[in-house]
């Protein structure tokens, strides 16, 4: 889940603006054998080591290569000095499940660590190569190919290192993976510890226990302080079980939990109980000797008589709060280890809150509302809930392992369903057996009748290949959708122009593609040329396979009607893929005016071009040129804002038709 927040997204701005004639350069490696003492007939390591800045990953190479990101690739230079074991591994990887690739990826954070086992056949040793990576950040929207060379020698006994290393990078800073995660974490426990208050085994709990403490000691001031201590005793409670749930688990295990398919299909399992105890099937209840045991230190008085109120609070309203707390754990399950925490502390703190309050003003209770058939309501609500929170872990295991169960229009049927029915019960249309009779429909559930009724019309033009993009964390992609409208549209439009003619044999047409059925070319040159004969300014996007941030671009920004509009008729498109692996006849390699290096694959090719017209290797990157080739306004770079884009295009339009340039390259 991705929160997204007014002040990060000022900061993406200025920092894409800084970012501007910049070559980027995230991950620094080093490169060294495991050894200080080699022999013949070692097994060893060659060891590579990088530091990775802040908001920066660099994805492994122990995923499904069809997703999308680049696999970091090595490439040995053999020879009879060294036999190597195995292929490279990665060491204490990180594993999530993207929602934009649908899959499971794997990457590094901070720091990267992989593996190659050789054995030493004969001195001197002498082990040299090549690698190929990519590197990604969340925070500024970019992505960066990266490419390094490694050259190992042991004469007799002691390791010489001639690789050139680069910059010195700093020690890198152990943090949680994304402080936005935390941040929905608690949230999300927050709400959950709001609603579990008004449930019937918590709600009719706080006028008598707040009248306990203020009629318990004849200090007043002194049954504050335990109602204060009882209240902190339900935060350490519920915070001492994320703590403990965090150390047994450790992050290794919550990588596990959140991607392999037993887990993720037994969540789905647990939520699907919670849901059915609320909507009355069964009461979920702590064994007795434990509650019992519990009341009888209440006794004691004092702040410890205050700690086993708490406790017995706790244990007593288990039947509604645990299938609440129960999907706050599962949800916080498969981040690092500081989420569990954070989770228990925002529900503990929304749960003890009114316990506190009420004992400050004790006036409030006569204001509450009294107890009744509303109760169960809620229930029932957080059950439909629950039933489709619960989806989205078979969801996970089907997309991980291609099950083929749950294709996005699959999931949005089961969505549609069940909030109908939510609806349907807020109108007192569906009843439950611990329901009461609902003589009328009061005004805040006829307005949150309405608040679901209209999510499950927003919800319905996705069975039809709508984008829905305010639930693009939530529902399998839009590739795994079996009927899609607009696709079958665009493939059979054909409109028959020159573009369109023209557009089916540009090179490398028959496996790059545009999207939203966009036409356009993927070779420089042949680009331009089209520019020309059609009189048209040119769109460049400097893209990739594995750019997270650029299919975000497209889905968000270049979905836009206005966007696609002046893209489709107003310019011809150019993609350069500064990943593809496709390799260049000879005649058309090129020797690097920035490294020297010999260019021979048309990624490497077009990435070389970026850098050297623009000083910067970063993706997406955008430049409106003319037919010349010519920069007609300044470059963009990672923005979701299809407003400015639609003025970034504009900007082009107009300074096309008046012949105006701006200085931008720095060749």
């Amino acid at each position: 889940m991705k929160l997204k927040f007014t002040f990060l997204a000022i900061l993406v701005v200025v920092f894409s603006g800084f970012s501007f004639g910049q070559v980027l350069q995230p991950a620094k490696w080093k490169v060294e054998f495991s050894n200080k003492e080699v022999k013949v007939g070692d097994q060893l390591d060659v060891v590579f080591k990088a530091a990775i800045d802040k908001t920066w990953h660099v994805y492994s190479n122990d995923f499904d290569p069809e997703l999308g990101p680049v696999l970091i690739k090595f490439d040995f230079t053999e020879n009879s000095s060294y036999e190597r074991i195995g292929e490279v591994k990665p060491i204490n990887a990180h594993k999530h499940h993207d929602e934009i690739w649908g899959g499971e990826v794997s990457y590094f954070e901070n720091e990267a660590e992989m593996r190659q086992s050789i054995l030493v056949k004969e001195l001197p040793l002498h082990v040299k190569g090549t690698f190929e990576y990519q590197t990604c950040s969340d925070a500024t929207g970019q992505c960066v190919m990266g490419d390094d060379n490694f050259d190992l020698q042991v004469k007799g006994g002691a390791v010489a290192v001639t690789q050139k290393e680069k910059a010195e990078a700093p020690a890198p800073v152990k943090e949680s993976k994304d402080k936005k995660g935390l941040w929905a974490v608690f949230i999300f426990a927050f709400l959950g510890g709001l609603a579990a208050i008004f449930t019937p085994c918590v709600f009719p709990m706080i006028p008598m226990t707040v009248s306990f403490f203020m009629h318990s000691s004849e200090n007043k001031a002194k049954g504050r302080m335990q109602a204060f201590f009882y209240g902190f005793s339900i935060i350490a409670i519920y915070t001492f079980i994320g703590t403990l749930l965090a150390v047994v688990m450790g992050p290794g295990f919550a990588n596990f939990l959140s991607t392999h398919w037993v887990p993720n299909v037994f969540f789905f399992l647990i939520f699907m109980v919670f849901a059915a105890s609320f909507f009355g099937m069964f009461e979920i209840t702590m064994p007795s000797w434990m509650v019992n045991k519990s009341v009888s230190n209440e006794d004691k008085g004092g702040l410890l008589g205050a700690f086993f109120m708490a406790f017995t609070l706790v244990l007593v309203s288990f039947s509604c709060t645990g299938p609440i707390v129960g999907a706050i754990l599962v949800a916080s399950a498969g981040g690092e280890v500081l989420m569990p925490i954070v989770g228990m502390l925002g529900f503990s703190i929304a749960f003890a809150m009114p316990f506190t309050l009420f004992a400050i003003f004790p006036g409030w209770l006569n204001k509450m509302p009294k107890s009744g058939g509303w109760l169960n309501s809620v229930k029932v609500v957080l059950g439909f809930i629950e039933l489709a929170l619960g989806l989205k872990f078979l969801s996970i295991a089907d997309q991980t392992y291609h099950w083929g169960i749950l294709d996005r229009e699959v999931y949005l049927a089961v969505w549609i369903v069940v909030f109908a029915l939510l609806g349907l019960y807020l109108l007192g249309k569906l009843k439950f057996s611990h329901d009461s009779e609902l003589k009328f429909v009061s005004v805040p559930r006829l307005l949150m009748a309405v608040a679901t009724f209209s999510f499950v019309v927003y919800m319905i033009p996705g069975m039809f290949g709508a984008p829905l993009k305010a639930l693009s964390g939530y529902i399998p992609p839009q590739a795994t959708q079996d009927f899609d409208i607009n696709q079958i549209v665009r493939n059979n439009a054909g409109n028959g122009s020159a573009v369109h003619q023209e557009a089916h044999t540009a090179m490398y047409s028959d496996f790059l593609h545009l999207p939203h059925g966009l036409n356009g070319y993927f070779d420089y040159k042949e680009g331009m040329a089209a520019a020309k004969k059609q009189n048209k300014p040119v769109f460049m996007d400097f893209t990739g396979h594995g750019c997270v941030n650029c299919r975000e671009m497209e889905a968000n920004v270049w979905s836009d009607p206005q966007v696609l509009k002046r893209l489709r008729e107003d310019y011809v498109v150019i993609a350069m893929y500064v990943d593809d692996k496709t390799k260049l006849p000879k005649e058309e390699w090129i020797v690097s005016s920035y490294d020297g290096k010999k260019k021979k694959t048309l990624g490497k090719k077009n990435a070389d071009f970026q850098i050297s017209n623009y000083n910067i290797n970063a993706q997406p990157y955008y430049c409106l040129l003319n037919s010349d080739g010519e920069d007609i306004a300044s470059p963009r770079a990672y923005d979701l804002d299809a407003g400015k884009f639609v003025e970034f295009l504009d900007e082009g339009i107009k300074n096309f038709k008046q012949r105006k340039t701006v200085a931008v390259r720095v060749n």
